[in-house]
């Protein structure tokens, strides 16, 4: 059940302006080198994207989300998980650049609860060393990590792209998470196996704890094809969590990769991202390679 406003057409622009030719270049020379035909090269062009705000009705009330899908025809549906500032212009625009693949794509505001998309317009203005900044993103967080609150936020969102007549119900739904948005493609997952065929957690937070809800046990509950991407940073404090990961997928039989990109920061995949110690997090060139595996793990698992 949702209520849509007014539809604004966008092109499918990526996270910043240079992107989307480099983008467009590469998937299309992948597809010329594959099968050496000119037609691959244009199927390959990014297509026209319409955006749309939307109201999903949710058990807890109602969420505000964008809403992206190609111009014409029917696609398989991808829900992002947001990092912990939420909804807002970069994770609109990650939105568009999955639309222009050929999806259609739901990009809730985690914090609905809490009030408004966006919480915070631009990350990069946050402050973690301010008290008063920090203490925001604790009581953002703890409306949506109460016990099952993902869970019924993931089925309500799945219903909501399920009802769109822009959705091929035929096809498999993906999932991508960032930071904290990373345990909940596992959860996702888990709780609509026959409708989860893809799930990507890009320097996902928490995804291996030593408590008896730790993500990476949903493991046998998961039917869905699985990437992680692993911030270097992330395995320096916590080097054994991608071997649990790898563990827990292998013991339960579901085809997971778990992938750490040398020198990252956590955060390295969103462009806003605020620095840290000086040093920029955002990092474009693994930023995109990350890009290029979530494009082929849709292509894979959702075709």
């Amino acid at each position: 059940m949702s209520k849509n406003k007014e539809d604004r057409e966008r092109d499918p622009a990526p996270c910043d302006l240079t992107r989307r030719e480099f983008v467009a270049a590469t998937a299309a020379a992948g597809l010329i080198a594959a099968t050496g035909s000119a037609a691959a090269a244009a199927a390959a062009a990014p297509l026209r994207v319409i955006e749309r705000d939307v109201e999903v009705k949710t058990r807890d009330g109602s969420c505000d989300a964008a809403f992206f899908h190609p111009a014409a025809g029917v696609h398989a549906g991808v829900l992002i998980w947001t990092d912990v500032f939420g909804l807002r212009p970069v994770f609109r625009a990650f939105g568009r650049r999955v639309a222009a693949q050929g999806y259609s794509v739901l990009v809730p505001n985690p914090f609905y609860r809490f009030g408004r998309a966006p919480v915070i317009a631009d990350a990069s203005t946050f402050d973690f060393q301010n008290a008063a900044d920090r203490a925001k993103l604790q009581r953002w967080i703890a409306a949506v990590e109460a016990p099952g609150a993902v869970e019924r936020d993931a089925e309500a969102y799945i219903e909501f792209l399920d009802a769109q007549p822009q959705l091929d119900r035929g096809r498999k739904i993906g999932t991508q998470g960032y930071c904290m948005g990373g345990p909940w493609v596992l959860k996702t997952a888990a709780q609509l196996p026959d409708r989860i065929g893809a799930g990507a957690s890009f320097h996902g937070g928490g995804l291996v704890t030593d408590k008896p809800d730790s993500p990476h046990l949903l493991a046998p509950r998961i039917k869905a094809r699985m990437y992680f991407a692993i911030a270097a940073s992330d395995d320096a404090r916590q080097p054994d969590a991608k071997v649990e990961l790898r563990e827990a997928f292998a013991a339960a039989h579901v085809p997971a990769e778990i992938e750490v990109y040398p020198g990252t920061i956590h955060g390295w995949c969103v462009p806003d991202m605020p620095r840290k110690n000086g040093r920029p997090i955002y990092d474009k060139p693994d930023a995109e390679r990350a890009w290029g595996r979530l494009v082929g793990l849709y292509k894979a698992a959702l075709a």
